[in-house]
């Protein structure tokens, strides 16, 4: 198994992956514990201290005035992390969950919220074990960070409220601590807080989402030279000299790829020439580098944030040191989650217009006025047969769905603990709607692979196309979905388990790993 070191420096996307959706062990290395020790030290100076300091000795938020006397202040933490663990709604996903945790036990490691090393060895502890806290749909506002979500999570170093265990078997946190040889935390003043005053929820789902992104919109560029070729579209759009006039990063990249993608194509070849007069392909396929590109150049901007995220020490209060070891706490605002929540509704947007733009595309095969001969509806027996007809109402369903989720969340706030709270973030949310909006992309251009594959196979049996071969990865992409179950042009046949093996095949990048099989690497 994998194991991810976590330092006083930042965490990678990398190692969000591979702890979050891989289950990967964590380890805190020397240096991070060192750092805990030296800021947990001057947590425990303010503590004895008898002036107040907010978060240490004092309530929080709105509560912050009163001056909490040391025999209460383990109660203080305590009764924190259980009335903050208000989430309420489905279960968060378990990669979601692991992403957060991992990136609170970053910040912890940084030596800048005063925990002991003991609860953030016990935090590690528990990704390691793939013991999973159950997290709420509701109940963050984005603001102090993801509260709700992460008291969920600092509950269960109590040995309170229940997990998952690496089984994902559902269990008291108490039994599946003790079944995998840990004990619980009796947290400390300012442990509490420190647990739960950050933005790693919403930053864990941009993270993930942008992982998928970078693949899907390289799978977009795939079944988009599917779709152009079967279409009898022109390569002729996609030249550099003519992406050179408009040098948008994303954009040459996109076209680069289909450039690449549509080489070698039997099917293109047959109707190149002086004679073509295919330089005004509908905009769903003439356009396509110029939306994909524009996407690609949101995720690079997301992800130019997230990693300046990644980077930060996110708690209020935060232990300032100096060079000679003394330090201080001082109360911020760094919490707010409107860098995040920001890229997290860009990216819907995106994503939403290049699904938009897929079903389009698929739409073309099944007309007969626009399709250049192909059956209507890619039906065997048209009148009898429906053929893709419903799979493109599928489509159509979740592009509608899709711009709905490109609304942005991060726009509304409700103010909150009596209006000391009195602008958030909503970041929670946009995470949350982004992570369905990628999955509908997912299941846009897995049918778009069907509908492409089909039409390919078709054309090698019709009129100037007949006999011709398809592109070596268009072709690599057919075999790869007839090795899943999805079977070519033929009579009528329920769809949905065919349309399910597609969105796998997508998911998991066996279609970009299938046409990167035969030409090389995607940009």
């Amino acid at each position: 198994m994998r194991s991810v070191h976590v330092g006083i420096g930042p965490v990678t996307l990398s190692d969000v992956v591979a702890v979050g959706r891989d289950g990967a062990a964590v380890e805190l290395t020397e240096e991070a514990l060192v750092g805990i020790a030296r800021a947990r030290r001057v947590i425990e100076d303010l503590a004895a201290a008898p002036t107040p300091s907010y978060g240490v000795s004092t309530g929080f938020g709105a509560l912050a005035t009163r001056h909490i006397p040391p025999e209460r202040r383990r109660d203080l933490q305590r009764s924190l992390v259980r009335s903050h663990a208000a989430g309420s709604g489905p279960e968060v996903e378990r990669e979601v969950v692991r992403a957060m945790m991992l990136l609170r036990l970053s910040t912890l490691a940084t030596g800048r919220t005063g925990v002991r090393p003991e609860t953030a060895q016990l935090l590690a502890d528990l990704l390691t074990h793939g013991i999973t806290p159950v997290v709420h749909e509701y109940g963050s506002l984005g603001c102090s960070g993801d509260l709700s979500p992460l008291a969920h999570c600092a509950l269960a170093l109590l040995g309170e409220g229940e997990v998952r265990d690496s089984a994902g078997v559902l269990r008291p946190a108490a039994d599946a601590l003790a079944a995998a040889g840990l004990a619980p935390v009796e947290l400390a003043e300012k442990e509490g807080l420190a647990l739960i005053n950050g933005t790693d929820g919403m930053l864990g789902m941009l993270l993930l989402a942008l992982h998928d992104l970078r693949m899907l919109l390289r799978t977009a560029d795939v079944t988009t030279a599917m779709s152009v070729e079967a279409q009898l579209g022109t390569d002729r759009v996609f030249a550099e000299e003519l992406q050179a006039l408009r040098p948008h990063p994303g954009q040459a990249a996109s076209a680069a790829n289909l450039r690449v993608l549509l080489a070698d194509s039997g099917v293109v070849a047959s109707h190149r020439g002086p004679d073509c007069n295919r330089v005004q392909d509908a905009y769903s396929l003439r356009c396509a580098p110029q939306v994909h590109g524009a996407a690609r150049d949101t995720v690079e901007h997301a992800a130019g944030v997230a990693g300046r995220e990644l980077a930060s020490a996110i708690d209020n209060p935060v232990v300032l040191l100096a060079a000679d070891g003394s330090g201080r706490v001082e109360s911020n605002g760094n919490f707010h989650g409107a860098p995040v929540g920001y890229v997290l509704d860009f990216l819907a947007i995106a994503v939403a217009d290049v699904a938009s733009m897929a079903e389009r595309r698929t739409d073309r095969f099944l007309d007969r006025t626009r399709s250049h001969g192909l059956p209507p509806f890619l039906a065997d027996d048209p009148g009898v047969d429906s053929g893709l007809m419903i799979a493109q109402y599928t489509q159509a369903g979740i592009v509608s769905e899709l711009k709905r989720l490109a609304v942005p969340a991060s726009v509304d706030s409700i103010p909150s603990s009596a209006m000391q709270e009195d602008h958030v973030s909503m970041g929670w949310a946009a995470g949350r709607k982004l992570r369905r909006a990628v999955d509908g992309l997912t299941r846009v251009l897995a049918i778009e692979a069907m509908a492409a594959a089909r039409a390919v196979e078709l054309r090698g049996t019709l009129g100037s196309t007949r006999g011709v071969s398809p592109s070596p990865a268009a072709g690599a992409v057919v075999r790869l979905l007839h090795e899943a179950g999805v079977a070519g042009p033929g009579p009528d046949r329920r769809l949905s388990p065919e349309i399910e093996a597609c969105v796998e095949l997508v998911r998991t990048g066996a279609v970009l790993a299938a046409a990167e099989s035969v030409v090389g690497e995607l940009g």
